[in-house]
């Protein structure tokens, strides 16, 4: 199969035909219905191969697609990709639904895998994300994209007609949770910030009025069965971070998705009250200055400041995310 190089990166940069394109997803993962939602189009194509591996695909050509529709070749019994900015890695390989042939794709190797979300393909074709939208992990999706879904300069790029379906086989090889999935606990608040959860497990976190503790506290929300966090670990997290003085948010990756974090980088508070922890788990962290930034100000965050964080842990040693 022919590839692109460094493919998600070069697959940016091929898809120029995004300007008033946004994708209409949902996202509501209490609707996830894919059985009512794919078409039905396995019949278009024979794909065989494990998943994860690069699939044998034969596109019974020509296609002709009046609307751009997907189906499950393989259902995965992995989390489901409900959130926008949930992280997955997802292998790719694009035909032409003219002539059968390879356009695009990954290597298809475990050490050149990307973390991606179901939102970085809507931006690129929306009609992609929506296959993606709900998909478990493990599966194979197969789609089909009318030209005129595809973009008519996104077709140029890859050297396409102007009246040329594309179809597009996803491995989502892994799909990381977007929140603490384990089971809560009970702690003992008295005088310690109070969390709330949206639906969708962002924290909201209450911090009281009275002075914060000078050590460091580290509470366990929720406790997931995942394996066990080192010191020298690299972690996807969601997290927010809060001043206990101000109550602001300084900083969250809720918006944007996911953040990878080198444990051996972190304030020592950070990775202190990580070391231990178990994926899957949420965990309320309340640093002291000394064990955070001291007399110096960072950002939005000033001198001496006690710092409240809520982290859910979702995964160790995870792949890096492409430069957008």
């Amino acid at each position: 199969m022919r590839k692109t190089s460094a493919a998600l990166a070069s697959f940016s940069l091929a898809l120029v035909a995004l300007t008033g394109c946004t994708a209409t997803l949902s996202f509501d993962g209490a609707a996830c219905d894919r059985a009512s939602s794919t078409s039905g189009i396995d019949d278009i194509a024979t794909i065989s191969g494990d998943i994860g591996t690069e699939p044998d695909v034969e596109v019974f050509t020509p296609i002709g697609a009046e609307s751009s529709s997907f189906s499950d070749v393989v259902v995965g019994d992995g989390p489901a990709l409900t959130s926008a900015t949930q992280s997955a890695v997802i292998e790719f390989s694009l035909f032409s639904g003219k002539t059968g042939e390879p356009i695009a794709g990954t290597a298809y190797d475990e050490e050149q895998q990307q973390l991606v979300s179901i939102g970085y393909w809507a931006q690129r074709v929306p009609a992609f994300g929506e296959a993606l939208e709900c998909a478990t992990g493990g599966s194979r999706v197969l789609s089909v994209v009318t030209p005129e879904d595809f973009g008519a300069q996104n077709l140029t790029g890859f050297g396409l007609d102007e009246d040329e379906p594309v179809i597009a086989v996803f491995d989502i090889t892994k799909a990381f949770p977007s929140q603490a999935d384990g089971a809560p606990q009970y702690n003992d608040a008295a005088g310690m910030p109070t969390v709330v959860r949206a639906p969708d497990g962002r924290p909201g976190i209450i911090v009281p009025l009275n002075d914060p503790p000078k050590d460091l506290v580290v509470q366990t929300l929720i406790k997931g069965d995942g394996e066990k966090v080192a010191e020298d670990d690299t972690l996807l997290v969601n997290y927010t971070g809060v001043t206990w003085a101000d109550r602001t948010v300084f900083d969250s990756s809720w918006d944007r998705g996911a953040a990878t974090f080198d444990m051996a980088q972190l304030i020592p508070g950070f990775t202190q009250g990580l070391t231990g922890q178990t994926v899957g788990s949420q965990v309320l962290i309340v640093v002291p200055p000394e064990l955070g930034y001291g007399d110096q100000a960072s950002g939005a965050i000033p001198a001496e400041s006690t710092l409240v964080f809520v982290v859910d842990i979702l995964g160790i040693d995870p792949p890096a995310a492409p430069q957008q």
